[in-house]
């Protein structure tokens, strides 16, 4: 495969994961992660495409640079997070205990990951 097409399958993943997970407040877009968790875990992992896509790619690619390496560990850190948070709800605390704000979840912020990941894999296998 060529570098535009997993750029593409990359672009197409990341608005899949923003779509599923869309809500108009933060609150929102983690109970919609919660209900998720509660149904199976394993759904919620294959919901987060763009994860496996990436450590396909660093594979495929045998790229592990900085860039690669950084889009990697930060998609890691992201799911360890919202896992955390799901442990937590599924304790019996309430949202607003956990996550003390709610921001509203503008579009621009919604999905700002379909412009800085595509970017940020551009810069990793050498695009630019």
């Amino acid at each position: 495969m060529d570098f535009i097409t997993l750029l593409f399958i990359f672009i197409v993943l990341e608005l899949f994961e923003s779509t599923w997970q869309k809500s108009p407040t933060l609150h929102g877009l983690v109970l919609n992660n919660f209900h998720i968790y509660k149904k199976n875990i394993f759904l919620y992992f294959i919901l987060h495409p763009t994860f496996i896509f990436t450590i396909f790619v660093s594979l495929y690619l045998n790229n592990f640079g900085l860039w690669m390496s950084s889009i990697l560990i930060i998609k890691f850190l992201d799911i360890s997070f919202k896992l955390n948070l799901m442990k937590k709800l599924s304790s019996g605390l309430d949202i607003s205990e956990i996550i003390t704000f709610n921001v509203n979840m503008t579009p621009l912020f919604r999905y700002m990951n379909v412009l800085i990941y595509p970017v940020s894999f551009i810069f990793a296998v050498g695009l630019i």
